[in-house]
């Protein structure tokens, strides 16, 4: 089960350039006090002192064609710097373009294409993960700043105190009704007149797989090239491969992650049924799923019709 408590990090590639790994957990070491919000701790100052003089020497050792994809390498403007220039919602979408680019025009999959990619995509999760920091003491009109500022529980909607500190809801008029710091209006324990939430309930029900399914998609967008899901069944491995393979989803994208394991887990997508989809990508018919699996024919066209269009995969 997921630490709520946990505050967020930064997801390293695997084969992420040595140096910036480095200089990323010294990051990590330090970062608790800053936040874009802070300016005595102003995170970019952090990013300026550790990661610039990084994401500089990696860069030097790069082919000139390849320098181009890294924000400020070859220019002798510093990382941190275009950071401040853009702002950090831009700065992640400017490195979404170049690596994109760089996929498109350069990568040959060699060690070195693998490297950069991995070093682009940490950089990416980086300047993701420094616009989620909150400060550590923040205004919250009235609200006790201390408490979690997070993700719902259940789902990837912000939890109702998270909105309130960040301007995006008004406090509740039924002054009985306290914001929570774990859970979204959609997933509180009780409604506006005190019954039990029947969402809340569902969902505390199915937590352990939700866990599990956002454990598995996180584990996979990590590695895009293979299957790593890790579920223990090969054929549920290739599935969440292939279909994340359809998705623009990076470990960054944490609400999106965490809605998409919540409709899986809602919508019934069991193991079986992941199953089914990956043979029948594989260009199985019913009968020959059904012999594979060693369940009845029937049972795989009743599983195959209840599954939402969204979670196919294409056949072709």
């Amino acid at each position: 089960m997921v630490d709520m408590k946990k505050p967020s990090t930064i997801a390293i590639w695997k084969g992420c350039d040595a140096s910036v790994t480095e200089a990323l957990y010294r990051f990590l070491d330090r970062w608790e006090p800053y936040s874009t919000a802070s300016k005595r701790y102003s995170i970019v100052r952090l990013v300026e002192e550790l990661i610039d003089p990084a994401v500089a020497a990696y860069a030097k050792n790069l082919p000139s064609s390849y320098q181009g994809h890294i924000p400020g390498a070859g220019t002798n403007v510093a990382f941190s710097t275009i950071m401040q220039l853009v702002g950090i919602a831009a700065m992640v979408r400017l490195q979404r373009q170049l690596l994109l680019a760089f996929v498109l025009t350069h990568d040959k999959q060699s060690g070195v294409d693998r490297c950069f990619i991995a070093t682009l995509e940490t950089l990416i999760e980086l300047v993701m993960a420094c616009k989620r920091k909150q400060p550590s003491n923040k205004d919250m009109g009235g609200l006790n700043g201390q408490r979690l500022k997070g993700f719902c529980r259940f789902c990837g909607v912000r939890a109702e105190l998270a909105m309130f500190a960040e301007g995006e809801s008004q406090r509740d008029i039924d002054e009985h009704l306290r914001l929570s710091n774990l859970y979204c209006s959609a997933h509180r324990p009780k409604t506006p007149d005190g019954s039990w939430n029947p969402a809340y309930r569902q969902a505390m029900r199915s937590v352990t797989q939700f866990d599990l399914e956002l454990a598995r998609l996180s584990r996979q967008c990590a590695i895009r090239t293979e299957p790593l899901a890790k579920s223990g069944d090969e054929l549920v491995d290739t599935y969440i491969f292939r279909y994340m393979l359809g998705q623009t989803l990076h470990l960054a994208d944490e609400a999106e992650l965490r809605n998409l394991a919540r409709l899986m887990v809602d919508m019934k997508l069991t193991d079986r049924k992941k199953q089914i989809l990956a043979l029948q990508k594989l260009g199985f018919n019913q009968s020959e799923i059904a012999r594979r699996l060693e369940i009845e024919r029937q049972a795989v066209s009743k599983a195959l019709r209840s599954i939402p269009d969204c979670f196919r995969i294409s056949i072709a």
